[in-house]
């Protein structure tokens, strides 16, 4: 049995490693983004939902995409939705406000700790909202689990804007020796795929896959 499981992990681990020299799992977290739909410029609404503590990476990110699509819907209402933590609200609202989002347009609810609270929190607090044309702003892998989620709760009319990272065009590529590198050890200074590409694709299959089993568990609730 021992010898079972470790012949299946071992095939999943090599097969891990060679769909990180593809660009499968871009294409996977891309989908998982952008499947569910894409919210227009001119949303009524915008529904952030925060996950993680601030600052980070994911919510400066989330605000910047929030900030950008209310300052060109100046009539629309910005909802922050997240656990109830106060320096987190009041550090989001204050990254908002940096980036032109007056706190008078910002509705907090401090009662969502995953995605079904965060939409049952809405549900319950905004019902109205129902009928509102709203962009939901998240994590891009967490995108289509989300949109299923709302809709499932009669938020008909959401569609997504994740809050991908944006990539870094100028060359990385450096010379070894110049730098002071030993010519016994593999010169890596051009190979970008090696350095970066491979690592960052194998986190990618990782979060794809950990997406796919909560999207598996929201299915078997009723959730999404």
């Amino acid at each position: 049995m021992l010898r079972t499981v470790c012949l299946v992990l071992g095939a999943l681990f090599l097969i891990m490693l060679v769909l990180a020299f593809t660009r499968i799992p871009f294409d996977a977290h891309h989908w998982l983004g952008t499947a569910g739909g894409l919210a227009g410029p001119d949303a009524d609404a915008v529904i952030v939902l925060s996950g993680s503590g601030m600052p980070s990476g994911p919510e400066l990110m989330r605000c910047h995409v929030a900030a950008r699509i209310a300052l060109h819907a100046p009539k629309s209402d910005v909802c922050l939705v997240l656990p109830y933590d106060t320096a987190l609200a009041r550090a989001m609202v204050e990254e908002l406000d940096l980036r032109g989002v007056r706190p008078g347009r910002i509705t907090l609810l401090m009662h969502g700790r995953n995605t079904r609270e965060q939409a049952l929190d809405l549900a319950t607090a905004l019902p109205h909202w129902r009928t509102r044309e709203m962009a939901v702003v998240t994590a891009p892998e967490n995108m289509y689990r989300t949109l299923l989620t709302f809709r499932k709760l009669g938020f008909t009319r959401i569609a997504g804007a994740p809050a991908f990272d944006h990539a870094l065009f100028s060359s990385l590529a450096y010379d070894h020796a110049a730098i002071g590198g030993k010519t016994n050890v593999p010169n890596l200074s051009s190979s970008t795929d090696l350095r970066y590409n491979f690592w960052n694709d194998l986190k990618l299959e990782v979060t794809c896959l950990r997406e796919c089993f909560a999207l598996a568990y929201y299915k078997w609730n009723g959730w999404a």
